[in-house]
């Protein structure tokens, strides 16, 4: 079978292909060598994907696919990409298709009354977002707000779900620019229309300026919280009275009604060594912590001991950090330049990074491991976009532009859908993203 292009054909050398796809079978073309031109990108490919679907099925709907050559995503054309990749012509080439990772949807977005700061996408039930008029509030789903949560005098900089499972109730918390974090408990399967406000069940005092972020353990019973005052404390997070140098607040009543009492926590710690602010934290197992600083340092931490394992310098100042990839042990960081760093800690005697995406044109403001995926991941910045990645190429798989300002927060959820918030006071959701 021969398969030509609209333009150039007559130009372009010719090269025996077959498709091949781990699709479910709806999604495969028949396993036989095809004719195509050399000069072909992945648009002309998935259009040649999307005749042979539609060949053998009449009610196929065109969508795209991306494709891989030896593990490896093409994003030039086929004549440029064997050539820089030293793959022969002459034989048969086998590529695989894959649906292509960009969202098919955008849904209304959800106003706030002022800059959205965090979000945390990490439960199925719900999102959760902090916001710069000082409020936490709980989405069910685009436009649905089921809590406000009330009590901070400054700015949310950072929100964490700590634990959203069982009984249908969650507890999260929240960081701000008032030095405080604090602990909010609410009723996940609540589906009122007008969003309940409730206050915390736990104030937690210790740093000595502005909050910067906000990360919990996966057991659930501690946080972890970077500052301006370049410390990192940790916290429990119970809501008794007789740890962690806990003080109990009298119950008081509202409108004749007696809320539940409200106490404060001070830090079970502190790990020091950053010189600047600790920027974003992240927890990933039991018995380390990660940082990102303006120091221009990563480090990770002995929670245990509280010493400082190792240290990674890359010369800019860090906004953001994340762990996850291969065996979850990749730690992706952004900051004051256009580019995303990964660095693999398992190779050691190099703090050379092993990727380096820089497509983003000012701050990274967020990166993000997709919990279900080993190669992709996600970015926001202040350029006003959000970027979809995969290792296996130095491209943005999708550039997410629905932002009309600087992007300061982005995460996953669902797993196929991302949500992200910014100087336009709007948290958006780009949803229906296919990630194999």
């Amino acid at each position: 079978m021969e398969m030509v292009s609209e333009t150039n054909e007559g130009n372009s050398k010719r090269i025996q292909v077959r498709f091949v796809t781990k699709l479910k079978a709806s999604y495969k073309v028949p396993n036989t060598a095809i004719t195509i031109p050399s000069h072909f990108h992945r648009l002309g490919l998935s259009s040649i994907v999307n005749k042979l679907l539609q060949a053998a099925n009449s009610q196929w709907k065109t969508e795209p696919f991306d494709f891989l050559i030896d593990g490896e995503l093409v994003r030039m054309p086929l004549e440029e990409f064997l050539l820089a990749k030293g793959i022969s012509a002459e034989k048969t080439l086998e590529i695989e298709y894959i649906r292509a990772v960009a969202p098919r949807k955008e849904e209304e977005p959800s106003p706030h009354d002022d800059w959205v700061s965090a979000v945390d996408g990490s439960s199925p039930s719900f999102i959760l977002t902090g916001c710069y008029d000082g409020l936490g509030r709980v989405w069910k789903q685009a436009g649905w707000c089921t809590h406000i949560l009330e009590g901070h005098s400054g700015a949310i900089s950072s929100v964490s779900i700590i634990n959203s499972e069982g009984a249908g109730s969650a507890t999260v918390a929240t960081a701000s620019k008032d030095q405080t974090l604090r602990l909010w408990k609410f009723d996940v399967e609540d589906s009122s229309e007008h969003p309940a406000r409730i206050r915390a069940f736990k104030i937690l005092r210790g740093h000595n300026a502005s909050v910067h972020s906000v990360a919990a353990k996966t057991s659930g019973d501690m946080i972890c919280s970077g500052s301006w005052d370049c410390t990192i404390n940790l916290w429990r997070t119970n809501d008794t009275d007789t740890d962690g140098g806990t003080v109990s607040i009298k119950k008081r009543k509202v409108n004749d009604k007696v809320e539940e009492p409200q106490s404060e926590g001070e830090a079970v710690s502190s790990l020091v060594g950053h010189t600047q602010c600790v920027a974003s934290v992240v927890w990933p197992q039991h018995e380390t912590i990660y940082s990102a600083s303006w120091d221009h340092s990563v480090r990770k931490w002995d929670v245990e001991t509280g010493k400082d394992l190792s240290d990674i310098f890359c010369g800019k100042v860090l906004n953001c950090i994340d762990i996850g990839g291969e065996g979850s042990a990749l730690i992706a960081a952004g900051g004051s330049d256009p580019t995303l760093r990964i660095w693999d800690p398992r190779k050691p005697g190099t703090s050379a990074p092993v990727f380096q995406f820089s497509s983003h044109n000012s701050w990274i403001s967020a990166c993000k491991w997709h919990n279900r995926s080993s190669v992709h991941l996600l970015s926001s910045s202040y350029d006003g976009t959000v970027m979809l990645w995969d290792l296996r190429t130095a491209f943005p798989l999708a550039i997410i532009d629905s932002h009309k300002d600087k992007v300061l927060c982005a995460d996953w959820w669902k797993g196929d859908c991302v949500v992200s918030g910014g100087v336009d006071s709007q948290l958006r959701f780009s949803s229906d993203i296919s990630i194999q």
